[in-house]
């Protein structure tokens, strides 16, 4: 590790937000992540670890505290248990899209819906990143962290993460800490080895237009996603004003299906898979000896679309507020950018702004997607 001299948080952002904390260590290595940590939680100071920037949303004031760059990197391919399987474990700076187009070239499916997706592997399972139907649940096996409480390092199965729709234990949520303060240090992937797969996914299927279950390549599915991604402003482009973000900025909306079915027909939904391996739960004092054998069928929570509820509230692509340097994108309603020069106030008065039209609209409340230091919503 070594300490550098602090640089703006709107330099190492994707949203261009953010002032120089008080201290900034870089690690290079998992060995000096490790030791900066370590010292950072001696000292008692405020931290958080930066990887890409690609979902952090930082406010204006300086941060008074200890912010540590991740740039470790590295993929070894360790032996599947399964057949017809291989794991990749990935250093927790290693980019992710750079591991996503590692196991298509290689032919490993599994990862290939989630393409261009920006920021690092370490931030993945944190958010549970996923895209099109894909997640990073499907494939994880385990993660090694480090633990704040202890600064013990220990290999922790995907199961013990609590990953649910863009969340984990291990992600710190505007308005409470991580139920589990930590930091990845390694992932570690099981994927199939196939240099091409039958679509099943809804979302994925109608993303790259597919009408049957012919098998296509992973290639081919990887480039029309990044396709599809770049004419969203969903890449990240220097010259491209529609990335200066954090991707989608809010959350797609999980609701009950009786809230779904009171809104509009036309507003986009997917059923979110009940738990069909509950465990039934029989009172002590109704227990008769035996054990039901049937389950009343598990009624399904519905995703709605957030960019249809925010372009149905009035908010149109390439919308702003007067005199605002933050924007939606003129490619994506779900987007808010950075035209340049915009302040954290800036974008985050756009952002409530959306969240009260859509909630006077629909009554949904939209959830942020980025981590939020230092800004009120």
């Amino acid at each position: 590790m070594r300490e550098i001299e602090p640089v703006r948080l709107a330099e190492l952002t994707t949203l261009r937000t953010g002032a120089a904390p008080e201290r900034m260590f870089e690690a290079t290595t998992t060995a000096g992540l490790v030791d900066a940590l370590r010292e950072t939680w001696a000292r008692g100071d405020e931290w958080f670890v930066l990887g890409g920037g690609s979902n952090l949303f930082v406010g204006d004031e300086p941060f008074e505290g200890t912010v540590i760059r991740v740039r470790t990197e590295g993929i070894d391919e360790l032996p599947s248990p399964h057949q017809g399987r291989i794991r990749l474990r990935a250093q927790a700076g290693h980019g992710w899209d750079d591991l996503v187009a590692y196991a298509v070239a290689h032919g490993y499916a599994g990862l290939e819906a989630m393409s261009g997706i920006p920021g690092t592997v370490g931030a993945a399972p944190v958010q549970n990143i996923g895209a099109y139907g894909q997640e990073i649940q499907e494939t994880l096996v385990e993660v090694e962290l480090i633990d704040e409480s202890t600064g013990e390092i220990s290999t922790v199965a995907a199961a013990e993460l609590g990953l649910g729709f863009r969340t984990s234990v291990l992600k710190h949520h505007h308005g409470s800490v991580p139920l589990r303060r930590a930091v990845i240090l390694s992932v570690t992937v099981d994927l199939l080895i196939a240099g091409e797969r039958v679509v099943r996914g809804e979302q994925l299927r109608r993303a790259l237009g597919l009408t049957d279950e012919t098998p296509v390549p992973l290639g081919w599915v990887r480039e029309r996603i990044l396709a599809t991604r770049a004419s969203k402003g969903m890449l990240l482009d220097a010259d491209d004003p529609d990335t200066h973000g954090v991707g989608s900025f809010f959350q797609n909306a999980i609701v009950t299906a009786a809230v779904a079915r009171a809104l509009p027909t036309e507003c986009p939904r997917w059923p979110v898979a009940p738990d069909l391996d509950a465990v039934t739960v029989i009172p002590l004092a109704s227990y008769d000896g035996m054990v039901p054998t049937s389950k009343p069928a598990a009624v399904s929570d519905v995703k709605v679309s957030a960019a249809w509820l925010i372009e149905q509230a009035g908010i149109r692509k390439g919308f702003k507020l007067p005199r605002s340097r933050a924007s939606v994108s003129t490619k994506h309603a779900l987007a808010l950018t950075n035209r340049g020069g915009a302040t954290a106030g800036e974008v985050a008065e756009l952002a409530r702004f959306i969240q009260s039209r859509v909630h006077a609209e629909f009554g949904l409340v939209l959830q942020p997607e980025p981590v939020l230091v230092g800004v009120d919503l």
